[in-house]
């Protein structure tokens, strides 16, 4: 089903997210425990990293339409090299911040989507996109129990070292990825597809607003549940990485199920349904600290982890292949900036109560799933 290059992304998302989901799922609660931040201080780094995530995507789509996709993505893994070694010397709030924007740079993501809409077979579209997905999964099902491990025995400064040889690793792996261009015709395309008339798009603007108010939602909510947990349930980090775990692996598991679900009925069912999914994991989260039903609920929590696979699956195939970066860079930089805020509203109302994050949530998701319904066709 895949091809070579295909195959290549897969094992660079599956080597990459390992080194990534060492220290990506515990870093709230490093930042909460070691380095003494609030709410609101952690709400607003990652604030901050959704702003530089919104003001690189645009850029890096521009970039992969007009110069090798291939030589984009590894720059995107080469910008995220220096973060974990910041993370691994920052004593402070100020001293996070470089970390976190580097950290933000997603300069690979509209030109993998590109490459992967052009490579792939367009029957298969949706179920690729998850399975790419899927290789990220993967790499998080065991790193965040391992990376929980290490916390309590080496230090998060070693795990953070790792994560760097990790990073390097997926950099590397991926440069042997067969080089993709845009085919263009000069003449027809920046007449048609110039930025301000892709902006104008109507249907394009429809499904950037659907996917900002999803990202809106989960960006609000998802970083606080590994604190949440911990504060009130008392998990150890070790627990609260195993769980981690299990979530990565549901999102890969689920995510290749629904993505056979969008391939066979409508992509948008898979969309709808990880939302109805997410919400009812969060009601399970909150009305119990019993292991065996928080388990339960990290299984089902797979919106947050599926929603830009779902974007690229849904929109991908819309796009004009001499622009399909530019044109899916789009919605994913409207997601961006119309969330940055996100986090940081989630930070203010976990100060209110640790509950209201994820109570505002499960309330909202579901309406997302019933408005995305009606409102894309495909």
């Amino acid at each position: 089903m895949l091809n070579r290059d295909l195959k290549l992304i897969f094992a660079t998302n599956a080597v990459g997210s390992f080194g990534d989901g060492l220290f990506a799922y515990l870093l709230p609660v490093y930042m909460s425990n070691t380095l003494r931040l609030g709410p609101i201080q952690i709400g607003v780094l990652y604030a901050l990293l959704a702003l530089a995530s919104a003001l690189t995507l645009l850029i890096s789509g521009k970039l992969a339409d007009r110069y090798d996709r291939r030589k984009i993505m590894v720059a995107g893994w080469i910008a995220w090299l220096p973060a974990p070694l910041i993370f691994a010397f920052a004593q402070n709030f100020a001293e996070m911040i470089p970390g976190v924007v580097m950290w933000g740079f997603w300069l690979g993501q509209p030109a993998g989507s590109a490459y992967i809409v052009t490579s792939s077979e367009r029957s298969r579209l949706t179920s690729t996109f998850t399975i790419m997905s899927a290789g990220w999964s993967l790499g998080y099902t065991f790193s965040p129990a391992i990376g929980g491990y290490l916390a309590g025995t080496v230090g998060m400064k070693t795990i953070f070292y790792l994560a760097f040889i990790f990073y390097a690793s997926a950099c590397l792996t991926l440069s042997f990825i067969t080089s993709q261009r845009a085919n263009h015709n000069r003449e027809i395309d920046e007449k048609d597809y110039s930025f301000s008339k892709l902006i104008r798009n109507r249907k394009l603007l429809s499904m950037s607003a659907l996917f900002a108010a999803v990202m809106f939602i989960t960006m609000m909510y998802r970083n606080f549940v590994p604190i949440y947990v911990k504060a009130a349930y008392g998990l150890t980090d070790f627990q609260i990485g195993f769980l981690g775990s299990v979530l990565f692996a549901s999102s890969a598991v689920l995510g290749i199920v629904l993505g056979k679900l969008g391939d066979i009925k409508r992509n948008v069912y898979s969309l709808a349904l990880s939302l109805i999914l997410s919400a009812t994991a969060l009601t399970l989260m909150l009305w119990s600290g019993n292991f065996a039903i928080l388990l339960l609920s990290f299984i089902f929590n797979v919106a947050p982890y599926l929603t830009w696979s779902m974007l690229g699956a849904i929109v991908g195939p819309t796009a004009p292949e001499s622009y399909r970066a530019r044109w899916i860079a789009i919605p994913q930089t409207l997601c961006m900036f119309f969330s940055f805020a996100a986090p940081y509203l989630g930070g203010l109302l976990y100060a209110i109560s640790a509950n209201y994050p994820f109570i505002v949530a499960l309330l909202i998701m579901p309406l997302l799933a019933i408005l995305s319904l009606r409102m894309i066709k495909g």
